[in-house]
């Protein structure tokens, strides 16, 4: 747990705050695991590369895109025609699961995800046993919400679902900035060391709900950002919404996976609030 923050002072020009929506054309891709690197115990980091990924645009923290798994007995995956700009994929479709990706290195020709190895499914399964040189396709990000790093704070919130966009931002944040961070792990083995430029006061917790309970707004002009299981990701925008002073143009709220549920992504909080 990091030591309390001094205040921050107001610094942010709001006229410089848009947050902008991009739209990219879709497009599916086969790529290669290259490496696998083991995180920590529930996560394992595949980086993925081939000559498709020439082009690939990943310009938020949080995008998803789309990671197609091989059907049974097949070397690469089926990836999806597109008709009337809607992707169309084969009898069987394949398996599809959201990830964030995690780091993006266009000169080397790298794409990292991360997968949590938590819970039985045909992604994590995969990812367990996944090695160097089998394919996989990949599809998207159809788009990204790029969110200005000059807010005088952030608020970033999530599971374990949600820490690859986490670090990812933090690794975004200039010095300038204050980002406060609470995260909850179902093994505390999988709490990892999150680096940044920006001021950081970072904790894991028992309770997300707690955590933001807990909190005060700054002062200034801030973002929050959260994301994680859809019950909690409800209990969290509620206690938001709750705080005076909260805008709720400036913030984002999704369920990244919810109980009981395969392949569930939702954006819980819109920019009307």
């Amino acid at each position: 747990m990091n030591a309390p923050l001094p205040t921050a002072t107001p610094r942010a020009d709001a006229a410089h705050l848009a947050v902008e929506r991009v739209r990219h054309p879709l497009q599916a891709r086969h790529l290669q695991v290259v490496r696998r690197t083991a995180v920590s115990p529930g996560f394992v980091r595949l980086t993925l590369a081939g000559p498709e990924l020439a082009g690939f645009v990943s310009a938020g923290f949080d995008d998803h895109l789309k990671l197609i798994l091989p059907q049974p007995g097949q070397e690469r995956p089926s990836l999806p025609s597109m008709q009337d700009g809607r992707p169309v994929f084969p009898d069987p479709r394949p398996v599809l699961r959201d990830y964030t990706p995690a780091r993006h290195d266009a000169a080397a020709g790298e794409l990292d995800i991360e997968v949590a190895l938590h819970d039985a499914g045909p992604a994590t399964d995969w990812a367990a046993s996944a090695t160097v040189g089998q394919w996989v396709g990949i599809a998207g990000p159809r788009g990204s919400m790029v969110v200005p790093t000059g807010f005088d704070w952030h608020w970033l919130i999530g599971d374990e679902s949600a820490l690859p966009a986490i670090a990812r931002r933090l690794a975004e944040l200039p010095a300038s900035t204050m980002a406060v961070v609470r995260i909850y792990v179902r093994n505390p083995a999988d709490q990892r060391a999150l680096a940044s430029a920006a001021q950081l006061d970072v904790m894991w917790v028992d309770s997300l709900r707690g955590a933001v309970d807990a909190l005060v707004l700054p002062p200034g002009a801030g973002y929050i950002w959260a994301a994680g299981e859809h019950s909690d990701m409800a209990a969290v925008r509620r206690a938001v919404l709750a705080k005076p002073g909260v805008d709720a143009k400036r913030m984002r709220i999704s369920a990244y996976w919810k109980r009981g549920a395969a392949d569930h992504h939702e954006d819980l909080v819109s920019a009307a609030g």
